[in-house]
């Protein structure tokens, strides 16, 4: 059976709970259609390079498929219907991968160096600097210039 990654973006409007339920309607799709879905991932909500339909940002999701041509194709068209999935993209590929896709791993790297971050040492005071001196308001200004 042809092996598929599935990507598809949702407005940003709705909840993650309401993704999970989508992508749980296009998995049922794809099983009563012969195939299966080997794995699923929420990647969370992203920017979007440019707006798409008043959007700037969107959920994004993947689906790893094995499945005839015939339910892909039926679960595209239940996605061009659904006015809460922005774009979708099937590809078809050799292999399916195993483990976290390069954006689970990009998070999970990016989460890491945050957490790393987090625990250096407060650089506290600079010493090297004396305290500012007391900022002036337009309006103090403007009565001194008068004098």
């Amino acid at each position: 059976m042809p092996l598929y990654e599935h990507v598809f973006l949702a407005r940003q409007d709705i909840s993650a709970q309401q993704v999970e339920a989508l992508t749980e309607q296009y998995k049922a799709v794809i099983e009563a259609g012969g195939g299966a879905v080997s794995k699923v991932e929420y990647w969370g909500v992203k920017s979007l390079a440019f707006r798409i339909n008043k959007n700037r940002k969107a959920h994004y999701a993947l689906l790893n498929l094995s499945s005839p041509a015939a339910a892909v194709a039926e679960m595209e068209r239940q996605m061009r219907i659904n006015e809460n999935i922005l774009r979708f993209m099937t590809v078809r590929v050799e292999e399916l991968e195993d483990g976290p896709s390069a954006m689970l791993q990009k998070r999970e790297r990016d989460e890491r160096r945050d957490f790393e971050r987090g625990d250096r040492p407060d650089r506290g005071d600079r010493p090297d600097r004396g305290d500012r001196p007391p900022r002036r308001r337009d309006d103090e200004a403007e009565v001194s210039e008068d004098n």
